[in-house]
């Protein structure tokens, strides 16, 4: 990425290709970036830090922006989760002078993270509304509670038409893959921020009276122009449950092979039928935060997993309480069970579903003892039927 977002905007963040877990759970086979900015004037701002481990690569990048002797009078922090506020206590150290500016909840975070350091005069906190002069530029900051974390606020620089939104619109990936932005920003989504829906409407909200050129986010690419409508039409699905396509995801999670063959036999007569796209998921293999980005996708999910300790097989357990736990509502869901003398993952299943919102549940479900025999066959047939004429989500 050009490290120049416009003549007075500086790109500071480090790109981390090697980074292999995002909160230490979630997969990044294409890295991580962690983003900060730089706003040159009278009273040059420092727009967020990075992680701890990135803290020398992020201060060559600052010094390079700042060029000779100019010093950052604010260092402004959106948001406190440690990828982003790992470096601030050394940042305030490098420069003695420099004001943090914050939201009150995030300056109470920060004398907790850093307990050792003494912050006594060096923080300005600021609230829904409240702008910070610069000089020629002013950052007016809006309140985004909850995406994700209790503190967070965006800024809007309205003479360069940039919003800086803290984690929205950001996406998995190191910027120098220059992939398409939605897949990996739906699993980013959905995994990070996907649980708190009203509060991203709120913030689309205050968002849609502004004419944004700019969208520069703490993870991920900065968008501009059409990339902009698209990300926003995409949150407004997400954040309100809503699919982005008609589709089926069949997740499923076999022991020795029978509940996956009738998995995939489902999803071979769902293509055959007609039934939108169709998207496999071993749950014993596939990364689950894959998983559950593509149950968000779809309008509909299959489900099929055996019977195990006279319960639900740990993998499907902990992937329908992950979706719980995001939220996952307002689909069409079938169940696959198996059960080889007395079944008892289709009860269990079918609990854990009945606890979420506006899930529509078939009411025939397939048994199989072991092995899928003749009479699964015909089940099997049925139930893609039934899926293939379910309801079409866009009416």
């Amino acid at each position: 990425m050009d490290s120049r977002i416009s003549e007075n905007i500086i790109y500071v963040g480090v790109d981390n290709p090697s980074a292999s877990r995002f909160e230490a759970q979630y997969a990044l086979p294409r890295g991580m970036s962690y983003n900060s900015y730089v706003v040159l004037d009278t009273h040059t701002a420092i727009l967020d830090c990075v992680e701890a481990d990135l803290y020398d690569r992020w201060l060559g990048n600052v010094e390079a922006a700042l060029g000779s002797g100019r010093e950052p009078a604010y260092l402004v922090v959106h948001h406190m989760e440690p990828d982003h506020s790992g470096s601030i206590a050394r940042a305030m150290h490098r420069w003695p002078q420099m004001q943090i500016v914050t939201s009150a909840k995030a300056a109470d975070m920060l004398r907790a993270f850093f307990p050792a350091h003494d912050w006594t005069g060096r923080i300005t906190t600021v609230k829904e509304g409240d702008t910070l002069g610069l000089g020629r530029h002013t950052l007016r900051f809006m309140a985004a509670p909850m995406v994700h974390w209790p503190e967070v606020m965006v800024s809007w620089l309205e003479s360069e038409r940039v919003l800086f939104s803290a984690d929205a619109f950001g996406k998995f990936g190191a910027i120098q893959y220059a992939d398409d932005w939605a897949p990996e920003a739906a699993r980013y989504y959905i995994n990070i921020v996907g649980k708190y829906g009203p509060q991203v409407q709120a913030l689309l909200k205050k968002v849609a009276p502004l004419d944004v050129a700019v969208v520069a986010p703490l993870h991920g690419p900065v968008l501009r122009g059409h990339e902009i409508a698209r990300a926003i039409d995409l949150y407004n699905h997400w954040s309100t449950y809503r699919p982005t396509c008609r589709g089926v995801l069949v997740a499923y999670a076999s022991i020795y092979g029978g509940t996956r063959r009738t998995a995939l036999a489902l999803a071979a007569e769902l293509r055959r039928l007609g039934a939108g796209e169709v998207y496999t998921a071993d749950l014993t293999s596939t990364d689950q935060a894959e998983a559950i980005a593509r149950a968000f996708r779809y309008d509909a999910m299959v489900v099929a997993a055996p019977t195990y300790d006279t319960g639900l097989y740990p993998a499907m357990h902990d992937f329908l309480y992950h979706l719980g736990i995001k939220n996952y509502r307002n689909r069409t869901v079938a169940i696959i069970e198996n059960g080889s003398w007395a079944p008892m993952a289709g009860r269990k299943m079918r609990e854990m579903l009945q606890e979420l919102p506006g899930i529509t549940i078939l009411d025939e479900m397939i048994t199989i003892r072991s092995t899928p025999d003749t009479a699964t066959a015909d089940a099997i047939l049925r139930m893609a039927t039934t899926l293939a004429h379910r309801p079409d989500p866009d009416k």
